[in-house]
């Protein structure tokens, strides 16, 4: 059992018969009445998310979820596979399961597949990857004062800001639980 004031993101718990991960939570302690938990949980298995408050002192039954380190193979146009590292057992998703994980997969790149009582949800990918910029604007000498950003087009399509002293075929380092860049790699 878990109580909405143990809360942080990333948890997962059943409720009303369905299995929820916290996305975001905060602690309220108003001026008056008592404190709540004010959160946004998405149901793992629909994907749907919801802002529900709780009472800091409510239990719920903590939901098991099975993480998998498997390794990503290729993208046959609607499904992308990836491989058991151990059973060598090949396991075809769709899209909308890889949703937040797709503009970092490289190929041969290991992730957790998340599953709850074999029922596979979603995909994690490392906190941290390199991936190389395909496409940028040049930088000019003396840009790297300012912190201003420029586009970048990554090896996997995905398109986010660096700072203008970056270019095209570097190699970055990105935040996967952002999607923002880091550092040179």
């Amino acid at each position: 059992m878990i109580s909405a004031g143990d809360f942080r993101n990333g948890v997962t718990f059943e409720y009303e018969g369905n299995v929820y991960q916290i996305i975001q939570f905060q602690h309220v302690k108003p001026g008056k009445g008592a404190a709540f938990v004010r959160t946004k949980i998405k149901n793992v298995i629909t994907g749907g998310v919801v802002e529900k408050t709780f009472n800091p002192t409510d239990k719920m039954p903590k939901a098991h979820i099975d993480r998998r380190d498997m390794q990503y193979l290729y993208n046959d146009g609607e499904l992308y596979y990836f491989m058991d590292q151990e059973t060598f057992e090949q396991l075809p998703l769709t899209a909308d399961i890889l949703e937040g994980a797709l503009p970092f997969l490289k190929d041969e790149m290991v992730v957790k597949v998340l599953s709850y009582k074999g029922k596979v949800f979603g995909v994690e990918p490392p906190n941290f990857v390199e991936l190389k910029i395909t496409e940028t604007e040049p930088g000019f000498k003396g840009d790297t004062a300012t912190g201003a950003t420029k586009p970048a087009t990554l090896e996997t399509g995905y398109v986010l800001n660096v700072p203008l002293f970056v270019d095209e075929g570097t190699v970055i380092r990105v935040d996967t639980r952002t999607g923002e860049y880091m550092e040179r790699a």
